[in-house]
């Protein structure tokens, strides 16, 4: 075991009695001149990494110009100054191109490793050490770090050797731990196309998979057994369009998966008068195509945004069958079809419109056991999904955890 020191780094405590601490603008000279590159290749800083942008397809903010964007070269470590409180927002590059001059771009000195400090910075940011140092009118989006404070930012030093040691193992097993996390993410992305395809399945073609279909004349629904009915909306549900006070009714949220008391720290209107009732057993469902899925039964009396739609369902229907239909994909490609609006990614779907959907009408004893059916299997699903997260959870713990250890010098690389 090492013999320790005090670092005088409060996020760090204790290192190697030979390891030594510095400046960054000890270890790195800041990257800030302009490229000036006519058809340069446009990088972007992802959690992922950095990855060469494709413009053409339109996604995201486009710049008028990239002729003053800054050089990045191979091994340049680059950080986002602009987000320093969602996670470890630097990385090295593995390609030569042009970057936002937003970014902060370093170029490691001699005797610097960027992989290391790679690793290194990624503490910083998990620790809130750079969010400490940051400025601006507010915590949420405005909160950054300017280089000049970066610069002066006191950071550890191990020698050359032992840098190179240190990234290498974290390589290898970040590397092993990257590997499980990845298979553990593929069997949640198939567990949820799986959750998908059960629910979509039986709420248009029921549980007896041996049963006629026929053509339903229902465009996002096109086939249902034949002795199923086709209905619209409105012989389900009517509107409930009252206006109340949130001081009056609970304010409820609807979201993608169901309807909650609103969290004290979201974004609130301060049209505390201007909101719609909703009574336990409705159906509340969003307009807008931003929020598209957010739907579900209400448990409770309360009052959500104008955006909603609120809908209390007739006595012909089993209303937990009618919520998982509402919930698949292909009805929210519907609902949204019928919408209005000035730009093509937000549009809003009014009660005139949402009540001429064609919906399949099963019997109402087949609507109660597709229900019961979908409640049971996606519950297990939904236990087995829980369990997967929780491991992704342990796994990006442990990962961070290994990462500290070395690079702060608490363990010792240990030669094979």
């Amino acid at each position: 075991m090492k013999t320790m020191k005090k670092s005088g780094i409060p996020w760090i405590k204790e290192i190697p009695l030979d390891w030594e601490t510095c400046r960054v603008s000890d270890a790195f000279f800041r990257k800030n001149r302009k490229a000036y590159q006519l058809e340069p290749t446009i990088l972007t800083l992802a959690r992922s990494g950095i990855k060469i942008r494709d413009i053409s397809s339109n996604e995201g903010q486009i710049a008028e110009s990239y002729y003053e964007y800054n050089p990045v070269s191979k091994n340049d470590l680059l950080l986002n100054p602009m987000d320093l409180q969602s996670g470890d927002n630097c990385s090295i590059s593995k390609v030569e191109g042009v970057i936002s001059p937003a970014y902060i771009n370093l170029r490691h000195k001699n005797n610097i490793s960027p992989d290391f400090y790679n690793y290194l910075f990624k503490v910083y940011y998990w620790t809130k050490a750079l969010f400490t140092y940051g400025k601006g009118v507010s915590f949420d989006n405005r909160w950054t770090l300017n280089y000049e404070t970066l610069s002066h930012l006191k950071i550890v030093r191990p020698k050359y050797e032992e840098q190179l040691k240190i990234a290498n193992y974290l390589d290898k097993r970040c590397g092993e731990i990257d590997g499980l996390i990845s298979d553990i993410e593929r069997e949640i992305e198939t567990l949820s196309q799986y959750k998908k395809s059960i629910i979509s399945e039986t709420v248009t073609k029921g549980l007896n998979k041996n049963i006629k279909l026929k053509n339903s004349g229902i465009e996002w629904a096109k086939h249902i057994p034949e002795h199923w009915e086709v209905s619209r909306i409105a012989n389900v549900y009517k509107l409930r369009n009252q206006k109340v006070s949130d001081k009056d009714f609970e304010p409820l949220s609807v979201t993608m998966k169901g309807i909650f008391p609103q969290w004290e720290n979201v974004a609130k209107s301060d049209a505390h008068d201007d909101r719609k009732l909703v009574r336990k057993g409705d159906f509340a469902i969003n307009s807008r195509s931003d929020r598209r899925g957010s739907c579900g039964i209400s448990d409770r009396d309360g009052s959500v945004s104008l955006i909603n739609l609120v809908l209390q369902p007739l006595t012909n229907m089993n209303p937990n069958y009618y919520n998982w239909l509402f919930h698949t994909e292909s009805f929210a490609d519907e609902f949204y079809k019928w919408g209005h609006g000035i730009v093509n990614d937000l549009w809003t779907t009014n009660w005139q419109d949402m009540k001429r959907i064609l919906i399949p009408q099963p019997p109402i004893q087949e609507q109660r056991e597709m229900a019961e059916y979908l409640d049971k299997k996606c519950k297990e699903i939904d236990s087995i999904l829980e369990d997967k997260n929780k491991q992704l959870e342990i796994l990006e713990s442990y990962k961070k955890s290994i990462i500290y250890e070395y690079v702060t010098g608490k363990k010792e690389v240990v030669d094979d």
